[in-house]
């Protein structure tokens, strides 16, 4: 299971952002989703954040994507990248 969240200041970017991650997953709280696992949605997912939507965010958007594998890697996009701090998952 991957879950991903964002933060996204600009509403025309929010929303594009979000009927993107709907093909993919269903939401658990306004801007959180649970997509499947798998690492062709994941590297889709991923291509399509970094060639079209990061390009686009200020200091202020961040996207968290959460791989809850045995590894439990975190990818952070945008101002998410600034913050490297340990997350423990319980």
């Amino acid at each position: 299971m991957i879950i991903l969240s964002y933060d996204i200041a600009d509403n025309k970017l929010r929303s594009r952002f979000n009927k993107y991650i709907c093909k993919f997953g269903y939401r658990l709280q306004y801007s959180v989703y649970e997509i499947e696992n798998s690492k062709h949605i994941l590297n889709n997912i991923m291509i399509e954040l970094e060639n079209t939507f990061a390009k686009q965010f200020t200091q202020s958007d961040s996207v968290m994507i959460f791989n809850m594998s045995e590894t439990c890697e975190i990818k952070r996009f945008g101002y998410a990248k600034n913050d490297e701090s340990d997350i423990i998952i319980v």
